[in-house]
């Protein structure tokens, strides 16, 4: 017979419940941001969220006890999702990524190399053929998160928190927030130097163009013309990270050239 101060000992580990709480609260988060991003505000029900994540609509209250509590809970996962997506995309150097680059940016302080405001691939002599493809992945990366279902769904949150007392406080300081860490992670992906006249305005201008391009996707297929606009950006922002001025747009064919005005004779 064995003595009890012998017998063997349950490991200790997580309760298999919390696992199991953690695991269903989860679901139920997805759940209301993709019902979002396809039903929009008001076919977002509990029920509706519940029966998607595959729970029953009595564990859905259990974990969120009002519709409000689910989506302003769905508000800050949509946040998050958003924040780890752009923090995951490589930067333009195209070593690590972005959460790492901003890193060593607050770390270090502004590239060296940019102190006379010039781009460090141009500085290098590299083709600026080969920055604009790098700087494209850049862009190409940040617009389809912009045009993704992520932000889809941010934009009914928009739109609910217009009307919905509750949520609008919530949602507005978590746009402020995620707006902000866009704006630092898109400074390191670009491996901007803001200190440069000019380079911050440029990227919050990407970005707002950005947005714009969300917007479009929500009721027509906007790809072909979003292609030459990320083209165009790209060579843009390539150009303004170097420091050089940028080439006029050629005109299309037929197109006058615009004239100066007579001068006022007032």
């Amino acid at each position: 017979m064995v003595p009890l101060t012998d017998a063997p000992r349950q490991p200790r580990g997580r309760d298999p419940r919390q696992d199991r709480s953690r695991a269903t609260r989860q679901r139920l988060l997805e759940a209301a941001v993709a019902c979002l991003a396809e039903l929009g505000w008001g076919g977002s029900t509990v029920s509706v969220v519940a029966e998607r994540a595959g729970v029953s609509r009595g564990a859905a209250q259990h974990h969120f006890p009002t519709r409000e509590d689910l989506f302003t809970a769905a508000v800050e996962h949509v946040a998050a999702e958003r924040s780890a997506a752009l923090s995951a995309l490589p930067p333009r150097g195209g070593a690590g990524t972005a959460a790492q680059g901003a890193d060593r940016v607050g770390a270090a302080g502004p590239d060296p190399v940019r102190a006379d405001g010039r781009d460090a691939i141009r500085a290098d002599g590299e083709d600026p053929v080969r920055a604009d493809d790098a700087t494209a992945a850049v862009v190409r990366g940040v617009v389809d998160l912009y045009t993704g279902p992520l932000f889809r769904a941010a934009l009914q949150l928009w739109v609910a928190a217009a009307n919905e007392e509750q949520l609008r406080p919530r949602v507005a300081a978590l746009e402020a927030r995620v707006g902000r860490e866009a704006h630092r992670m898109t400074v390191a992906l670009l491996g901007a130097d803001e200190s440069v006249p000019g380079v911050r305005e440029t990227v919050q201008g990407f970005l707002d163009m950005a947005r714009g391009l969300g917007l479009a996707t929500l009721l027509t297929d906007d790809s072909a013309r979003r292609d030459r606009v990320v083209a165009r950006w790209s060579h843009l922002l390539t150009t303004a990270l170097s420091g050089t001025p940028a080439p006029a747009s050629p005109r299309r064919p037929g197109r006058p050239a615009a004239q100066a005005a007579p001068p006022d004779s007032a």
